[in-house]
């Protein structure tokens, strides 16, 4: 009598059984025989890889769209599901990692992050399984506190936007960290003509420097969630500066790439901001003169020490739009606003180098400029998570004062709705 073995199966039933594993086990039946090696690593097109990748908790890659609201490229089905895997693995245990490996991790974390569906509007049901994954992968931070000691300059930018986000770590709440991110925050160092005075990097070219964004969110982000302490073990705290307020608001109907305010930017903002007294910076200053030293920020520790939390409303309009060569479905936005009705707002919004949203404003009264606020767009175009960035003089005058800002955009609650999405 002769013996069927799984070469003797149907491809159909083989491909069906390969869509019931985990993606971590089909390595391992795909070394049980050449036929079934054949079938997941050389096969005539995707569809086994995409069904394999439509199985996992994640949106649709072919519905979601980049943090500049873009439609995707045809996925790579095989290596979407290959890197994610990877990641989840190092997630659960990071002693399984090779050397060099960590980068690709947290650009699989970006992605997955970066890239949603929009939703429509703000109070609707239409949250991204991205995010929801990305929050179930994460938890409470516990994999980023546990790499973030030792990484290399281009992992720490990588780490930090992604640290962003994500939200609060339970590293987060402690004394010791709040303190490094406010350190890092008011060292007026970090403040230069070549970094145009807010959080972009030291070398002019207009990027993005998201360890500076990280410790902004920190220092405004103790502020907003209530002082309880860290959150259980495993548990993610969700606060509006956090995973969930990551996806790109677009009303159906709306074209980005043909509307004039692709950023959203006319409305009504919340603009909240922080600053400390003006001696204490000056002196805490005094004691980090040098630009590469390590930071010396007893004075963030001491019991007499306050930091002031402020929100203002602003309410915008777009005044006029100009062409960006280098981002021709994404011209820079010229706006004009006025602060609690008594000062008056002017700036731009424009695309970076590195394909970030980036806000620069200057505000004043009576016509005479006073303060200029630089900051960026974080996640998606038009996010409710909304702009995080720093502010200081127009003059930048070698003690002028510093302090970071959160802007975010007031949606009223729509008159039919009942809370229940």
């Amino acid at each position: 009598m002769a013996h069927t073995t799984i070469q003797d199966l149907p491809p159909e039933l083989m491909e069906q059984i390969i869509l019931e594993l985990d993606p971590l086990h089909v390595a391992s039946f795909a070394q049980t025989c050449s036929a079934v090696r054949a079938l997941i690593y050389d096969p005539p097109d995707q569809h086994l890889w995409r069904s394999l990748y439509l199985a996992q908790p994640g949106d649709d890659p072919r519905s979601c769209l980049d943090a500049l609201g873009n439609p995707l490229p045809e996925p790579n089905w095989c290596a979407r599901v290959q890197r994610i895997t990877r990641a989840r693995t190092l997630i659960r245990d990071w002693t399984k990692h090779r050397p060099g490996e960590l980068a690709d991790v947290l650009h699989t974390l970006l992605e997955l992050v970066c890239a949603t569906p929009p939703t429509p509007g703000v109070y609707t049901d239409h949250l991204s399984l991205n995010l929801v994954w990305a929050a179930a992968l994460l938890t409470d931070g516990a994999f980023l506190d546990r790499i973030a000691p030792a990484l290399a300059p281009a992992e720490q930018q990588l780490h930090a936007q992604l640290h962003t986000m994500f939200g609060l770590t339970a590293a987060d709440h402690t004394r010791a960290a709040r303190t490094r991110s406010r350190a890092f925050v008011y060292a007026l160092r970090h403040y230069r003509w070549d970094n145009d005075f807010g959080p972009f990097a030291r070398d002019g070219s207009g990027r993005v420097d998201w360890v500076h964004v990280q410790a902004v969110h920190h220092v405004m982000a103790m502020h907003v969630v209530p002082p309880a302490g860290a959150p259980p073990d495993g548990a993610f705290t969700i606060f509006p500066m956090s995973l969930p307020y990551c996806q790109s608001v677009i009303p159906r109907g709306v074209a980005l790439d043909a509307a004039r305010d692709w950023a959203g930017v006319a409305g009504l903002w919340q603009c909240s901001f922080c600053f400390c007294d003006h001696r204490e910076l000056l002196i805490y200053n005094a004691f980090n003169l040098s630009d590469t030293g390590p930071l010396r920020p007893a004075i963030f520790d001491d019991p007499g020490f306050v930091e002031v939390f402020r929100s203002i409303s602003i309410e915008l309009r777009v005044i006029g739009t100009e062409p960006d060569p280098a981002h021709p479905t994404r011209p820079v936005i010229r706006f004009a606003g006025e602060v609690d009705q008594h000062a008056t707002v002017v700036g731009w919004v424009k695309v970076t180098p590195d394909n970030q949203i980036r806000w620069h404003y200057k505000s004043g009264e009576l016509g005479t400029a006073i303060w200029s606020s630089e900051g960026v767009q974080v996640a998606g175009v038009r996010s409710t998570f909304g702009v995080l960035g720093t502010w200081t003089t127009v003059h930048h005058d070698r003690h002028d004062p510093v302090g970071p800002f959160w802007l975010r955009k007031v949606h009223p609650l729509p008159d039919d709705w009942r809370g229940s999405a």
